[in-house]
């Protein structure tokens, strides 16, 4: 499928290799499918003129409708919606302070975040923050935050707004939960924003006090690369200022906002449980694949923030399999069609497969793909890569003179 030439489009397809994605809903491979609902609307107002401030109106009351927000927007991305949120409670419907930033002189320009939250998604999450103007305060130790520490950041009165993230990245212990972290803020009067870019449940922080919750709308909901901000009017209506500011370099086009509603609609008709049902399918088939090869331990590992997903966790005794868990996961990716594990916590000796994101026959695929290489590596077969330079892979991505 994804090896032939477009010739609707003009280009070709085999330029990409297809991928197999059991990482999950990650940017760096295109966050995840798209629902056949937004590639329509996308396709069916393209051509189109709109004028936008309406089609965000439109999309404000959709988002309502999902979320229980008074109000609502769609943005570039998740990130971008923790920057306009942020700047819009820096600079209130002022529209002058909207085009002074970055320059955060006579407002309240602190942001309260919870040291275990300070994590990395592709970008480091304080990136946002301090894109506004604004300056992180961290509260607590990377494991441990206590509430008498979030009330003493708040207290001096110049803190803008509390940063909360929900995410796998984060520290999972320790740290302060939702409804204490709002009661808290709330107590000083500061507004709470959840980053849940990717979450399942739509209304929950909303439900749970926060005043403001960002999603994304490519990931869990198949819609096209965006984000959204729902929460209370007053605040979703300072953040969208922010697009004759800060905000203009993070705009989003008809298509993606479009697309992202046809994907909201699609929502509410979902067969979340024959999903569900099709991905513990496919995890029962990898377990089975793996089960004859000693040294590795396969068990479901439910997702950390709650979301309606389990994970096969591979556990690699390197000594009794003959390769270490990297060395899987880099044969695995240099396969005829790559399969891409997902590999954040690979140094400590497991892989995960994540079955949100497969086409028809990819769970087959993947479990042929996994029987040859543990046989590999059994074979003693599988070079040990470097661990050093997979961990800084990301960056030296960036940093390849062939990359452009």
């Amino acid at each position: 499928m994804n090896d032939r030439r477009n010739t609707g489009s003009g280009l070709d397809l085999s330029v990409l290799p297809r991928v197999i994605n059991v990482n999950g809903t990650m940017t760096s491979l295109g966050a995840s499918i798209m629902v056949p609902e937004a590639i329509a609307a996308m396709q069916e107002i393209a051509p189109r003129f709109v004028p936008m401030h309406k089609l965000q109106r439109e999309a404000s009351q959709l988002i309502g409708e999902l979320t229980g927000a008074e109000a609502g927007f769609v943005t570039a991305s998740a990130a971008a919606g923790i920057a306009l949120t942020i700047a819009g409670t820096m600079t209130g419907l002022n529209p002058g302070r909207a085009e002074q930033l970055p320059d955060a002189s006579g407002m309240k320009n602190k942001v309260a975040i919870q040291l275990g939250h300070m994590c990395h998604y592709g970008a480091a999450v304080d990136q946002s923050i301090r894109l506004t103007g604004a300056v992180p305060v961290p509260v607590g130790q990377s494991t441990q935050a206590l509430d008498h520490q979030l009330d003493h950041a708040l207290a001096g009165g110049d803190v803008t707004a509390a940063l909360y993230v929900v995410s796998h990245h984060v520290v999972e212990y320790g740290q302060i939960p939702l409804d204490r972290f709002v009661a808290i803020a709330h107590s000083h009067g500061v507004p709470v924003i959840v980053d849940g870019a990717s979450e399942y449940d739509l209304g929950a922080f909303l439900k749970a006090g926060a005043d403001i919750a960002i999603y994304s709308g490519h990931k869990f909901l198949g819609g096209p690369t965006s984000g959204i901000v729902a929460g209370r009017r007053d605040l979703v209506r300072a953040a969208y200022l922010q697009n004759i500011g800060i905000g203009r370099g993070m705009k989003v086009g008809k298509e993606s906002i479009w697309g992202v509603m046809a994907a909201l609609n699609a929502w509410k008709t979902r067969d979340h449980e024959g999903i569900l049902a099709r991905e513990q399918a496919a995890l029962d088939l990898w377990q089975s694949a793996v089960a004859p090869f000693p040294g590795v331990t396969a068990r479901r590992n439910p997702d950390p923030t709650g979301n309606p997903l389990d994970r096969l966790r591979l556990d690699i005794s390197a000594k009794t399999l003959g390769a270490s868990a990297l060395a899987i996961v880099k044969a695995m990716a240099s396969l005829d069609i790559p399969v891409i594990l997902r590999d954040h916590e690979v140094e400590l000796g497991w892989i995960q497969l994540d079955p949100c994101n497969l086409h028809d026959g990819d769970a087959e695929i993947v479990a042929e793909s996994l029987v040859k290489v543990l046989t590999r590596a059994r074979a003693g077969e599988l070079p040990e890569p470097d661990v050093t330079a997979h961990r800084n892979g990301g960056i030296a991505t960036y940093l390849n003179p062939d990359l452009f």
